[in-house]
């Protein structure tokens, strides 16, 4: 642009200016024939353009997301990468690498982890690693809040992830979930690494329970702990757990637990499809070679034995409840309570918000009351009596109340 040029542009956009103040409008052809300069140019002049700004900043598709990309941003544990998986799910946002620019380009970035693990290899088949993310909280779009645990596991040489949804984390729950993952794998490892679960492992002694020793042996393969407070050898399901970060952004997002495990699954499939920077190459590539040194599964017979299903029961104004065709005690606070049963081994195991609160052996009386349940109840109706009376009128009547289920059982 030339001076003479740039003095017909100033003395334009002089006349522009009065004629809107004066609230004038401009006869561009007349303007364009005293200084002649295109009519399309001092147009655009009075449109507002300013030949200073000679870059024409467009307008991104990412835009409407700008808001809600630096608010999730913000949730503790999350990743571009799950970020980006979540809004692509919702609309086409284009490619990874223009969100990733994006994201650069508006100075946003996640909080970030810098803990290191040392790496630890293990021949195709030989090993699975598992670990819980536990506890996590995640509320629906109708603002129902619904606690859980992730039961991650991951195949030593190809990386392979399996995410798996579970209320609890009792022995019976781990051993569902490792089941689950055998058939989802297709076969069984030579061993499994953990890192002292305490629902499989005495912390004290460091050493498996005998339950579950008789459940890796059900399933040929042999349970291994690491070293205490050396959890480094478990470094690959560790790596795991942060792509459950991908989950943080559908907070608030999904409609009930059935989606919520839907999408827990479809995260799942998108990591193992990820190449992984270690061994260069998908998870679920590898994996189609390290399948062929797996064990086979056990036959159905023992598998079925294992899957413990988890039993919802009302408890009645006696801190009774039913379970197949038997009553059984729970403390006196319980009453009008919804609890979880899950049986294992002949007993009867009883939660409340996934915490054990009592244990029952399976019992053929119709009627099965624990000493402090029966007298916890007593102390809350028989406010005049001394804890002693109570305790004798408890141990006086369960007698009697066992002698008559006895008696019905010999009949």
């Amino acid at each position: 642009m030339n001076k003479e040029y740039k003095e017909k542009i100033k003395k334009i956009k002089q006349e522009l200016l009065v004629m809107k103040t004066l609230n004038i409008k401009p006869n561009f052809s007349e303007l364009s024939r005293i200084y002649k300069v295109d009519r399309r140019t001092i147009k655009r002049y009075n449109e507002g353009y300013s030949s200073k700004n000679t870059k024409v900043i467009r307008k991104s598709k990412l835009d409407k997301f700008k808001n809600e990309i630096k608010e999730k941003l913000e949730l503790p544990g999350i990743t571009i990468t799950g970020l980006y998986q979540y809004l692509n799910k919702k609309e086409d946002i284009g490619t990874y690498s223009n969100f990733y620019k994006y994201i650069k380009k508006c100075n946003l970035k996640p909080q970030k982890n810098n803990k290191a693990h040392l790496r630890y290899e293990t021949e195709f088949g030989q090993q699975l690693q598992i670990d819980w993310k536990e506890d996590i909280k995640m509320i629906s779009k109708h603002g129902e809040l619904f606690e859980f645990n992730i039961f991650s596991s991951t195949l030593g040489a190809s990386r392979l992830h399996v995410f798996i949804y579970s209320k609890f984390r009792t022995r019976i729950d781990v051993q569902r979930c490792l089941i689950k993952t055998f058939e989802y794998i297709g076969g069984v490892p030579k061993e499994l690494l953990t890192d002292n679960m305490s629902s499989i492992v005495d912390t004290k002694t460091h050493t498996f329970y005998k339950e579950f020793i008789t459940f890796t042996n059900d399933m040929q393969t042999k349970p291994k702990n690491c070293k205490p407070r050396h959890p480094y050898t478990k470094g690959k399901d560790e790596s795991a757990n942060r792509f459950m970060s991908w989950l943080i952004p559908y907070n608030n997002e999904f409609e009930d637990e059935q989606e919520l495990i839907k999408i827990i699954g479809e995260i799942n499939l998108k990591v193992n499809r990820q190449v992984n920077s270690t061994i260069g190459v998908a998870p679920i590539m590898l994996f189609n070679k390290e399948k062929e040194y797996l064990q086979p599964l056990p036959n159905s017979k023992i598998i079925d034995q294992y899957l413990i299903d988890t039993v919802h029961v009302k408890i009645s104004n006696e801190s009774l409840f039913y379970y197949k065709g038997k009553k059984y005690s729970v403390p006196n606070k319980f009453i009008n309570y919804t609890l979880d049963i899950q049986e294992d081994n002949n007993k009867l195991y009883v939660y409340y918000n996934k915490e054990l609160i009592t244990i029952h052996a399976i019992s053929e009386k119709n009627i099965n009351y624990k000493e402090e349940h029966y007298i916890d109840g007593l102390t809350n109706i028989l406010k005049n009596k001394t804890q002693e009376q109570i305790e004798a009128l408890a141990k006086q009547n369960l007698e009697n109340l066992n002698r008559l289920c006895e008696v019905k059982i010999n009949e």
